[in-house]
């Protein structure tokens, strides 16, 4: 039946996707004119936003690093109820074939580092330093829409948290960080000046600020505004999980800037409250939406007021963070959240999802079966572990407690082939059907330290007779119909499964979630498989629903 549906309301469910997703586990809006942080319970690290000519339509970006698309947009109307909209980046990176390739294969950690967003006479611009080539650069008209290709401002290694200023003379003046693991030194802000148009430099860099042998060491991701005469600077320091918030002011973009912290931890229990983006809205109203880490959740999107009646951009209620406060102003009262769940309905991927290296048409496609795709992915001889596989078809944890389940069918061509539903981390589990013969195993996968390329190791759960056989073609393939579950809480991942959908039985053992290279633990599907001369098998996806 839904196969029928598809094919027959397909541009219907394409106009339904555009309405207010609401998610089960975690809404910021209180619905009485509060909210309650985090506004995204999710890993959208080093957020930065901006705000529209219409004065009420906010943009907020984050760090991708290697997963594409990348440079998530996502947008909102009272800085509390956010969706998801677009990407602009496809690939990393479009027009330079070899840096294509290169991101071809998962380079977990590097990539888009803390981007910034900004509008600027008539077009969006989103900046970004990737620690091995370079500043670069995208913009539109439209954030919803097309970006248009990566531009390399500053070409180099080291560059990392860039945020541009264009001053009310039309000069263009950039601030960026520097990777330590790549430039070999670190906790100094650079200011330097580029073109007008943004897209190259054209002064040489200042040292503006230097938190080395000091409390704010670890200065980084800073974003650069003017207000009232002043530059300002505003930067976390001090480390990433207990880290605090500065805000730094000069007649000069070039400096001296005097400092102060903004934000802290003081006597709550929302830890290292910094990196984020300030804007200031057209009801008078100033905000920061900056982030918490919460380890193998990742780095969580917090909202708190800004006063300046001191001269100083004073966050949260006298530097301390908020849970719980009154909504900013807006003539909007939706409700939404980032899409979680997914029918797969649709002939295009849903926003939520991203793959672990630059997409190939191999690793999976949307259906008009009402299903999507993934291939098998060809294991390298010699493997250990899911690191360097590229097609993880994955999404970002969406609460602190959740459950996850998937209605899948695995298609097999040959011995060894498997597919099924995974929590992907430094650490990572997995529970799949394999196909051994002409039967399957569901079998649990688990690594603890896949980044250092530990093996595996594997629990056979059950032995499954196929639901399905090919009695007609040059290759018959074996069929799985399964139901697979993951339930989340307190960074504890329990696997069940289920044969028909009603009655899940728990399985394997429980799992401690472990975050990413700089990313949360995200979750999905696995389809790979040893054999490199076989046809490939698939997993066909028909459903995925987060619940509580």
């Amino acid at each position: 039946m839904k196969k029928q549906i598809f094919l027959t309301v397909a541009l219907p469910l394409m106009a339904s996707a555009q309405t207010n997703y609401k998610s089960e586990v975690w809404s910021p809006d209180n619905g009485d004119g509060t909210y309650t942080n985090p506004v995204i319970n999710a890993d959208y690290s080093d957020p930065d936003v901006c705000v529209g000519p219409s004065g009420e339509d906010y943009y907020m970006t984050a760090s991708s690093f290697n997963c594409i698309p990348g440079l998530p947009i996502l947008h909102s109307k009272d800085l509390v109820n956010w969706e998801i909209i677009g990407y602009a980046l496809k690939s990393l990176y479009t027009g330079d074939a070899e840096l294509e390739q290169h991101f071809s294969t998962p380079q977990h950690g590097n990539g888009v580092w803390a981007p910034s967003i900004r509008y600027h006479e008539g077009e969006y611009y989103i900046y970004w330093g990737d620690p091995d080539y370079g500043v670069y650069m995208v913009k539109t008209k439209d954030p919803a829409g097309e970006w248009e290709k990566p531009v390399c401002v500053i070409k180099g290694q080291g560059y990392i948290d860039t945020t541009p200023l264009w001053d009310e003379d039309g000069r263009c003046y950039l601030v960026n960080g520097w990777a330590n693991s790549r430039a070999k030194y670190a906790s100094v802000l650079t200011v330097r000046e580029l073109s007008a148009d943004g897209t190259k430099a054209i002064g040489q860099p200042v040292i503006v600020f230097d938190g080395n042998g000091t409390e704010n060491r670890t200065c980084e991701g800073p974003k650069f505004y003017k207000r009232d005469g002043w530059y300002w600077i505003m930067c976390p320091a001090g480390g990433v999980p207990t880290g605090f918030q500065l805000a730094m002011r000069s007649k000069s973009p070039f400096g001296p800037y005097e400092h102060k912290i903004v934000l802290a931890q003081g006597k709550t229990k929302i830890n290292g409250p910094h990196q984020g983006g300030w804007v200031h809205t057209k009801y008078g109203e100033d905000w920061f939406l900056h982030f918490q880490d919460k380890e193998a959740y990742g780095r969580v999107v917090h909202l708190n007021p800004v006063d300046w009646s001191s001269g100083w951009p004073v966050m949260g209620i006298n530097g301390e963070p908020v849970t719980t406060f009154i909504k900013p102003q807006s003539s909007s009262d939706v409700v939404v959240n980032p899409v979680e769940n997914d029918e797969f309905n649709q002939p295009v991927m849903g926003k939520q999802w991203q793959w672990h290296a630059n997409y190939d048409e191999k690793f999976g496609v949307p259906t008009a079966f009402g299903t999507f795709r993934i291939y098998t992915y060809k294991l390298s001889g010699g493997w250990k572990n899911f690191w360097e596989v590229p097609n993880l078809l994955l999404q970002k944890t969406p609460a602190d407690a959740f459950t996850v389940t998937t209605k899948l069918r695995m298609t097999s061509k040959a011995d060894g082939q498997f597919g099924g539903l995974i929590m992907m981390g430094l650490d990572y589990s997995a529970l799949v059907v394999r196909r051994i013969g002409n039967a399957f195993q569901l079998v649990q996968m688990t690594c603890i330290a896949a980044d250092k390329g530990k093996a595996q190791t594997e629990e056979v759960i059950a032995t499954l007779k196929p639901t399905a056989i090919d009695k007609i073609d040059y290759k018959p393939g074996i069929h799985e119909d399964i139901y697979l579950r993951l339930k989340v809480k307190d960074s504890k991942v329990q696997f069940a499964w289920s044969q028909n959908g009603k009655k899940f039985t728990d399985c394997g053992q429980v799992f401690k979630m472990k975050e990413g290279k700089w990313i949360g633990a995200k979750f999905g599907f696995i389809a790979a498989e040893t054999d490199a001369k076989c046809d490939r098998g698939w997993v066909d996806a028909d459903w995925i629903r987060v619940t509580k």
